[in-house]
């Protein structure tokens, strides 16, 4: 049974006002609300959808010696391969039990953000695996940028106010393999519990049990999508530059039951970032007397920084 609501992007690009701003009005009440949609009507074909899964299963099925040779020191697990255990919830020490891979974003080199962002990891064993990660990507992110339209006019802003920070921005697209577990863990779940980091996050692989959501309760409710569901969630980086009118919940992916430990876990979320040198500073028109300003003014790339640090992926 579905628990988050669902929103079809369909009605956004149709060309009808009334449809339009229905979708407009359902995704900013689900994220005032809860902070998690499931959304139908995106850019990602079946066919693409079942390459994609089809080569990072490849691939995280190759010799770990082999994965290995594909973790770049010194960027902060920001391209490549990212092992086992490594990364931690913030203020957890236990790793999360995962290993992943990350795809960044595409610019030409005369970009002024070119000398930000690592180059992509090519994979030699597996001639698909990058042509098949980039066109993902680029579907993801062309998804991200409506949905972006559409809250920018939820927050009567001008509707392609994020059209300029997500245009190269600082995103990545995250294949995560959750393996098998052979031992009793101690203390450490598939992903403790958290928030994202960035605007918004887009995420395929939401189908079976495991992914949970904390609402305002305090309760942890499933979010499950149908097949042909992405599920989309507000990041820190969009709750702090809306004054937490738009809300980042916390969200786990839980241990699945003990019949079920010898089976692996695959989702691939897309965390669509803005460009560094976007301000967070509170939009003025979500502050007034009742909801004075939460957060400091900070860019992008300083929080960005800050939260890598907390995650391990960063030693200062």
């Amino acid at each position: 049974m579905q628990n988050i609501p669902s929103v079809d992007l369909r009605d956004f690009l149709s060309g009808d006002p009334e449809r339009k701003q229905k979708f407009v009005n359902e995704i900013g009440s689900a994220f005032e609300n809860i902070g998690f949609v499931a959304l139908k009507g995106h850019f990602l074909d079946d066919q693409l959808v079942d390459e994609l899964y089809g080569e990072i299963r490849k691939f995280f099925a190759l010799p770990v010696a082999t994965k290995h040779n594909y973790e770049i020191p010194g960027i902060g697990g920001q391209r490549g391969y990212v092992s086992f255990g490594k990364e931690h919830a913030k203020g957890r020490k236990e790793g999360d039990l995962k290993e992943f891979w990350h795809f960044g974003q595409y610019v030409d080199k005369d970009s002024k953000y070119a000398s930000e962002y690592p180059d992509n990891v090519e994979v030699k064993e597996l001639p698909r695996f990058n042509a098949v990660g980039k066109e993902a990507y680029q579907m993801l992110e062309k998804t991200g940028v409506y949905v972006l339209r559409a809250l920018a006019l939820h927050l009567g802003l001008d509707e392609f106010y994020f059209d300029q920070y997500a245009k190269e921005g600082n995103s990545i697209l995250r294949p995560i393999h959750y393996p098998p577990i052979t031992s009793e863990p101690e203390n450490a779940i598939r992903a403790a519990a958290h928030g994202d980091i960035n605007l918004i996050t887009l995420l395929m692989g939401a189908q079976g049990k495991g992914l949970q959501v904390q609402n305002h309760d305090g309760e942890w409710i499933d979010a499950i999508a149908q097949d042909d569901e992405l599920v989309i969630n507000v990041g820190d980086m969009l709750s702090r530059h809306t004054n937490n009118k738009l809300k980042s919940t916390i969200h786990q992916v839980v241990n699945p039951p003990r019949e079920l430990w010898g089976t692996s876990r695959y989702s691939i979320p897309f965390f669509m970032h803005p460009v560094s040198d976007m301000r967070l500073d509170c939009l003025e028109n979500c502050i007034d007397a009742e909801n004075p300003k939460k957060f400091e003014d900070i860019t992008a790339g300083d929080y960005l920084y800050e939260r890598l640090v907390d995650l391990g992926l960063i030693k200062k």
